[in-house]
This record gives C-alpha cells, structure tokens and sequence, in this order.
C-alpha cells in the first residue's frame, strides 16, 4: 500500500472514531440516571412518613393517605445530587405497585434547587399518571417545561396538569422529588429506576394506552396524546407562540376538522349545513310544543304539568300530549365572550375601532355581565358573536341566529331551549323553554366559602322581596304557554346536617336568622343557664349569644340539625308561595342540586317543588336513586362530555377520548335518562362553545354543540338525532 493510500485510510479510520464519538456523546445526552438500584441510601430523603426500603431491584415504599394521617400529605422519596436539565425535556419513572389490584397512579415529580432545605413545595412539580396492573410494573413519562408563558386567565392550557402549572425556575437543581399528591388510602409502591431524557413526546404520547377516566383532569402527556400528537407549540419560544388565537378566536398552531381558515370557509359551512337540515326536517310525531301525538291523549290545561303515566314520570305540554324535556343550556350567540385585559398580545387579528365588527367588544352574556362586573374585567371580546355576523351577513344576523336554532333543534330531534338562553330566542314561542332565577337578597354571613354558591338568608325580608320582583320581572316568560318552568339558584352549599345552623351562628347579630334562631332557643329553653347545660356551652345571656361570633359547642348538635331543617324549608316555602301567587302554571324546577344532597333536606325540597333538578356529571343515570320516601319527577339541568381533538384546550368535567366517543357517551346518557322511571329531561351544558382562551372565571371547554364558528360537531350532532326521534317510543316503551 503506498502511503497517500495509508494516510487516507488512516484519516478515514479517525472519520469513524470521530463519528462514533459524536453518536456516544449524543446518546449520553439523551438520557442520565437519577436514580437506581446503585444509589446509596444517604442520597434518599424520605417525604411525608414515606417508609423506605432499599431492594435488589430499587426501593419499596410504603405511603400513609390522609385517613391514616389525620391531613392533606405528599407522601414519597427525594433523590439529593446534581444535575443540568437544559439538554432533557422529561423525567422517566419506572414505577412498581405492590398492591393486590390494578391502579391509576397519580404521581408528582418535584425538580428544585436549594438542597435538602427545599424539598418540600409546589414549585417546580409535574404530574402525570401511570396504569399499574396489580403487582406489575408502569412506566410514566413526566414531561417537563422550561418557565411557562404568561398565559393568564385560561382555566386549562396545554402546559397545565391537574390544576397545577407546571413550570421550572432553573435548569440547576438539586433534588429530583417523586410522591404521591394528596393520597387518600394507604400505598405500597416502589421505584427501579428514574431517568432524565430528551424524550419525543409526540411518540411517547401515541403509544400510551388508557383512556381519560370520569373526573380526572388530564396530565401534559393526555394533552399531547389527545390534544396534538405532532405538538410543534410545546418548543416554540414566545416569540413563536404568541399570538396563539387566530382571527375566529381558534387555537391557531393545530389543525383540525371543520377548522375555519376564511369567511368562504363560513359561508361553505353554512351551506352544507342547509343541505343537512333539508334532509332532517325533524321527527314527524311532534305537536307545535314538541309533545308526543302518537302517544296517549292526557288533559289538555293550556300550560305544562307533571304527571305519572303507567309509572314513569312524565311533563304533559298545553295540548294533552306527552312531553319529555330535551335541549341545551345557553342558546346564546355570546357563548364566546373573551378578557382582552393584559392579553391582547394573545390574539391575531383583533378589529379596528372603526371595523364593523368593533361593536363585538361591547357585545356580552347578560346573564353572565354581572361575573364580569365583579371582577373588574373592563375589556372584552365576543368571538361567538362576531364569526356569526361573519357567518349571517352583517344586517339582521341575530334574527337569522335565532332562526337557525328552532331549525336546529327541531331536525336534532330536541324540543327545548334550556336556562340561561337569550330570552329573545325563547320569546319567539317556537320551541318550549324555561329559565333560571338567581336570588340576590343576603347571604347567611357566617356561611364557609367552598366550592358551591353561599346560602342567602330565606329569614331575610329581603328574600321574599327579591322572588317577588324576578319572578314580576320575569313575566311575559311565566305567562307564555311555551315556558314550562323556571329554576331558583344553582348549586348552593347546603353544608352538613348542622351547618345552615352553625353559619347562622356564626353570623352577625344583624343576621335575620340568627335573631329567630336564637328567639326559637329562649322559648324552648327559658334561660341561658339551662342551654349552656343542654349543649355545654359559656353565653354570659342571650344578648352575648347575639353579639357573639363563633362555632356552637357540640352540644348543640340537635337544636342546630333542627334548625338547619327549618332553615331550608324555609328556603322552599318561600319561594313555591311567590310561585303560586306571580308565577301560576309555571313549574318550579328547584334549585339544581349538584353533588349528592342530603336525604333530610331533599325530602323537604320534594314537599315544594314540583320538580327536583340536579346537574349530574357522570357517564349513566343507571345507578341514579332517589332516598326511600321521596317518589318526584327529576330533571337533569346540566350535563356534558368533551374532547381534545377540535383544537379546544379543556375537555370539561367529563373527558373523552374523541369526538366519535363524546357522540356515543351523549347517547349512552340520554338513554339511561328515558329508561329511568324519573327523569323527565336532560339539558346540556351548552349549546355553542366557550371561548379558547376562557371566559371570566377562565372556563374553556369543547362543551358546544357548536364551535366557537357555529359550526355543528357532525359526531355529536348524529347521536342526538339518533336518540332524540325515537326518543318518546324508548321512554313509553314502544321502541322497534
């Protein structure tokens, strides 16, 4: 060989070694071990009681839930050391459950600075979940996020998992944090391994099995899996992410079916929906009401009613016929009203003051304003309502949005326009509809802040008062032949057995049941002396008792239980007395419980209302029972299902996997309602969707039956017509 042969080889040898080098190093980069079964013990800090135990394989860890510990924990292990996140964009856990049954971990992983001071916190902390078989092993891929945008105001973003934002202060840290959030119950878990990675998430995502349970939020990687599985935001600086909504108010780095992109796009829509709606004109055994006339012919009143037919509960409509309440909440074209405040930088294409659309600024919700009011929220913009001027024509559109909900829903195979609608809409007496009344008289004053509405004081001259004037104010509704009903309030926090008592208690001695509570205990007692026996208590007189701000001793539990009663029959009382004085022939549909009510206090609703209404939040109305005693219609005022895959970043209270799987699930509920021998309607929560970036408390979910476009979802669309036409011959049993 001669020597220029000998240096190229050479030189083509050191290209291989170089390259090899390059391949190492680039994998090296792809992945460091944080932990496994090498790592010393003294690098392991237990987290909240966790108990430890190092195995051939990793650690065992036992972990004790809030029954076991008396409070909220975050039980698990801390990993101490040092490493650099910049090259890695999740953290790999390979899990083992040692319990006898299958599982659904919630696991949090923790990456901070600071050193054995800084274990504990919420900084810095992802969460994902990983499906345990019993006894096996689960892998989880916690994707981690460099600091987030400022992306205010949106109850769910793509970044966020399970209530929690997820962001991280510094690539240096210290301690790598792997516990259990809030168990309830006791665990035996372990730990073989944890890794750093520059994992593609995308991939990672598709491969993941297991479909979004009932009442779980989503994680990072459900967003990735369900939301995008190519998702190019999620690397982008702000620079490239902002602005993230497109002129129609859509998500604008996703693409996805029915996605408008033009005005021609609305206008194409539009059309293939008139086609649509030809050809489903609507069920053919419909009277004007949307009752049932091939059913039996009842006692025509001129005004709906309840009444049991061959034990089912049924509405009957002014004509005699059988009537069973199907439709949406809030058929209104204001469904997307949107905070600009701070946020503008969000949107793309927002109008000039001059532009036509400008008057979408000032457009809103009028049931909602007030929630905007209260907030100071001063800017605003209604995308719902611009794309359907955009859609409509300018001139006219609110008549032809109008329009075009009766043709909706009489082709969906529903009958009713639920509350919290445009009144407007409703007030054309084509399609029945009822309402929602909100009292605004006080509030018990010592009543706890939670996650339900503050019970006002039905003691209060003012509550009667208030009744009295929305019910008047609210007349040309009560006295149309098309309004079966109207609701007073939406899920109160009605407390324990004692509460109602105890919030009275609590309240000042200008509280109005407060001073009858206590007027109720000197006549039952006499004096003060013989109450604080009865219930071990310190009042100086009755007079102190008043002033006094404070939880009763526990003494007391049966006199407050007793007046708790008393204080929510009060509540109905008052109200079904205001109904039957200003509002006759309109059904009172309650107060749309939510949550499991207590049987004592549903028990006094039933005396007065002629419907009991709840939102239920589930998958079937199978299991759905009313306690021994109480035999009422029920009505479901609020339900829904949504999905990831339209763009839309939350996917409700109760996620799907898809839209062909929210389609079905609709299905599936209505059904459960029309075989249960109480329900005599569902109501969806909402007929057209909120906006992307949320409304005033943030709220944005694919829960429309339209888009924030006003364009129907085709999949959920099929399955209301396939349960809505034959829906009477399913509830009376005639079914093909």
């Amino acid at each position: 060989m001669n020597s220029g042969n000998l240096n190229m080889g050479r030189n083509f040898c050191w290209l291989i070694l170089f390259f090899l080098f390059l391949t190492a190093s680039a994998v090296y980069a792809q992945e460091i071990t944080v932990f496994d079964a090498s790592t010393p013990m003294e690098k392991i800090r237990s987290l909240d009681g966790a108990v430890i135990e190092q195995s051939e394989d990793g650690l065992l860890i036992q972990t004790q839930g809030s029954q076991s510990q008396g409070k909220t924990v975050y039980p698990g292990f801390a990993v101490l050391g040092e490493w650099d996140l910049k090259d890695f964009n999740a953290v790999e856990i390979e899990l083992v459950h040692r319990d006898s049954h299958s599982v659904r971990l919630p696991v949090r992983v923790r990456l901070a600075g600071g050193g054995e001071g800084n274990l504990a916190g919420e900084k810095d902390a992802f969460i994902s979940t990983a499906d345990a078989e019993k006894g096996g092993t689960a892998v989880c891929l916690v994707p981690i996020f460099r600091k987030l945008f400022d992306t205010k105001g949106l109850r769910r973003t793509p970044w966020d998992g399970n209530s929690l934002r997820d962001t991280l202060q510094s690539t240096k840290i210290t301690s790598v944090g792997v516990y259990m959030p809030k168990p309830v119950w006791d665990w035996k878990w372990g730990v073989k391994r944890i890794v750093l990675k520059k994992a593609d998430l995308g991939k990672a995502a598709a491969q993941k099995t297991g479909k979004p349970k009932p009442f779980t939020h989503p994680t990072p990687m459900d967003y990735y899996r369900y939301f995008d599985a190519d998702p190019k935001w999620a690397e982008m600086t702000p620079e490239e992410f902002f602005p993230f909504i497109d002129r129609y108010g859509q998500f604008k780095h996703k693409e996805w079916p029915g996605k408008i992109h033009s005005d021609a796009e609305l206008q194409a829509a539009r059309e293939a929906e008139e086609k649509d709606l030809e050809a489903h004109p609507g069920p053919e055994d419909r009277d004007e009401f949307g009752g049932w006339t091939a059913g039996p012919k009842l006692k025509a009143t001129g005004r709906f009613r309840v009444e049991k037919v061959d034990g089912k509960w049924w509405m009957v409509d002014p004509l005699g016929h059988l009537f069973w309440s199907h439709g949406p909440v809030r058929i209104n074209a204001s469904s997307a009203v949107t905070p600009l405040d701070g946020r503008k930088h969000y949107f793309e294409e927002l109008p000039e003051m001059d532009s036509p659309l400008a008057e979408f600024y000032f457009t809103n919700d009028a049931v909602l304003k007030d929630l905007y009011d209260v907030r100071g929220i001063r800017e605003t913009f209604d995308f719902s309502s611009a794309n359907a001027w955009r859609k409509y024509g300018g001139e006219g559109w609110r008549e032809k949005y109008a329009e075009m909900a009766h043709r909706r829903l009489r082709s969906w195979g529903m009958n009713t326009i639920a509350n919290s609608s445009d009144v407007r809409i409703a007030l054309q007496n084509r399609t029945p509809f009822c309402d929602r009344i909100t009292m605004k008289s006080p509030f018990l004053e010592g009543a706890d802040d939670g996650l339900w509405w503050n019970f006002r004081d039905p003691f209060h001259p003012e509550f009667r008062k208030n009744i009295r004037e929305q019910l008047i104010e609210h007349r040309a509704e009560t006295q149309s032949p098309y309004c079966f009903g109207f609701f007073v309030d939406n899920e109160l926090n009605w407390g324990g057995r004692t509460s109602l008592a105890e919030w009275t208690l609590k309240s000042s001695a200008s509280q109005p049941a407060k001073q009858i509570f206590i007027e109720r205990l000197r006549k039952k007692y006499g004096t003060i002396e013989k109450l604080n026996q009865a219930w071990g208590g310190k009042y100086a007189s009755w007079e102190e008792m008043l002033e006094r701000k404070g939880m009763p001793p526990k003494g007391s539990s049966e006199d407050c239980a007793e007046f708790s009663a008393a204080t929510v029959r009060e509540y109905f009382a008052v109200i079904k007395e205001e109904f039957t004085k200003n509002a006759p022939g309109t059904l009172y549909l309650g107060c749309r419980y939510c949550g499991t009510p207590r049987a004592d206090f549903l028990k006094i609703a039933a005396e007065y209302c002629d419907v009991l209404s709840f939102n239920i939040y589930r998958f079937s109305l199978n299991d759905f029972r009313l306690p021994d005693g109480i035999d009422k219609p029920l009505l479901v005022s609020e339900f829904h299902f949504g999905a990831l895959d339209r763009g839309m970043l939350h996917w409700t209270l109760i996620g799907v996997e898809d839209q062909e799987e929210r389609a079905q699930a609709y299905f599936n509920y209505v059904d459960s309602a029309l075989r249960h021998p109480n329900f005599v309607g569902v109501h969806w929560h909402q007929y057209s969707e909120q906006a992307t970036t949320g409304r005033f408390d943030g709220e944005n979910f694919q829960n429309g039956f339209v888009d924030v476009c006003d364009t129907p979802y085709p999949e959920t669309i099929g399955k209301i017509r396939e349960i809505g036409y034959p829906m009477y011959q399913i509830r009376y049993g005639r079914e093909k």
